[in-house]
């Protein structure tokens, strides 16, 4: 059930979040205030592992220093605006940024897996046509500090015998847009001084930007790739991701290629079915085509219905079609299941809502419900 609704603020951050900070700068910074580098080691067991919200919660940290933080920085400024629950005990938070700007992270339960997603901008200029996150288009792109507090604020709904176990990078935003930002959080959340998540629980979604994907790859880590293709051609997937105007699919299979093959993970292929648009046994078998070769897998993604757009899902016949289409070729597939269906757990949805409170689109796709291996 929802929660009261906390005010929404507006004002200027005063302070810089100390989520901004590597474990090196946070070392410099004590060092800097008069106490010994090992300070920020527990600092930060404090902020990534036993789940304080204030610095005065620190009590094995000095008074002084811990004063100092309280003067210098923010811990958690953004707002909690809503806090949904669902029946499935899927959670979603629609936090308020200082400077007024709304993002949407998720935490989604399943009997062995505690998965949470988070988004890495201010809305998206992909422009996706059947996705709610890119309507009012973008914004900014998020800081490592803001993308690293959807974490933690997703960690402390957890219970003490709870642990995250996945993190998928598919909500609002398209991350590999915003790698500088991005790539810093997520080396903290795998430090054994952060969360100690290994690279191999968390996936990166991207519309197919080839040269970040290639960017991504060269890391050194093992991430998971998840590559949004929607169509098997690019007629229809220009139609339905108008970046691919610019790229094609040729170019997004070729850097997906290059991934593979430079972290030896296998790429998984989102793809929207639209009744009518891009789910006919053709475009199955033409899919099916492009993909065989490779090492890869298909997640398909039943359409939920969005009242300003003109999409719907097809039937459970048709998606089961498509599905045996792709496997008669020996391609992997799976329909994804859908987490949080009475909360409007799909990113973007509470932000589009919170920006238009007149009556606009009810439900959106991207369910952030791919998990991990």
């Amino acid at each position: 059930m929802p929660t009261t609704a906390l005010p929404i603020v507006t004002a200027a951050e005063p302070r810089p979040r100390v989520l901004e900070l590597t474990r090196e700068a946070l070392a410099d910074w004590c060092v800097a205030h008069g106490a010994p580098a090992y300070r920020a080691d527990q600092i930060r067991r404090w902020i990534f592992g036993k789940r304080v919200t204030s610095f005065d919660q620190m009590h094995d940290i000095p008074a002084a220093l811990r004063a100092q933080l309280t003067a210098e920085f923010s811990l958690f400024p953004a707002t909690v605006v809503q806090h949904l629950t669902a029946k499935d005990r899927t959670e979603k938070l629609l936090l308020q940024l200082p400077d007024g700007e709304f993002i949407e992270c998720v935490l989604m339960r399943e009997p062995e897996r505690r998965t949470i997603c988070i988004s890495t901008q201010v809305g998206c200029a992909m422009g996706c046509v059947f996705c709610a996150s890119g309507l009012q288009g973008l914004k900014r792109n998020l800081t490592t500090g803001e993308i690293l507090e959807q974490v933690l604020r997703l960690d402390r709904l957890l219970g003490l015998e709870e642990r995250i176990t996945n993190l998928v990078v598919m909500g609002i935003g398209e991350p590999l847009a915003n790698l500088k930002a991005l790539l810093p959080a997520l080396d903290s959340l795998c430090e054994k001084g952060g969360l100690g998540m290994s690279p191999r629980r968390i996936t990166i979604s991207t519309v197919g930007l080839p040269e970040k994907i290639r960017e991504l790859a060269n890391t050194g880590k093992a991430y998971n790739l998840a590559v949004s293709l929607h169509a098997p051609n690019d007629p229809l997937r220009t139609q339905l991701v108008p970046v691919n105007n610019k790229i094609g699919i040729d170019e997004v299979l070729a850097a997906a290629d290059d991934f593979f093959a430079e972290t030896g993970r296998r790429v998984t292929y989102e793809y929207v079915l639209l009744s009518g648009v891009n789910d006919s046994p053709a475009e199955a078998r033409e899919l099916a085509r492009r993909l065989q070769s490779r090492i890869a897998h298909v997640n398909l993604i039943p359409m939920n219905g969005v009242t300003d757009l003109p999409f719907v899902e097809p039937t459970a016949p048709r998606t089961q079609e498509f599905v045996s289409i792709l496997e008669s070729y020996g391609v992997p597939a799976t329909v994804r299941k859908r987490k949080g269906a009475d909360i409007d757990a799909a990113c973007g949805q509470l932000r589009l809502h919170q920006l238009s409170p007149a009556p606009a689109s009810a439900d959106a796709v991207n369910e952030p419900v791919l998990c991990g291996e």
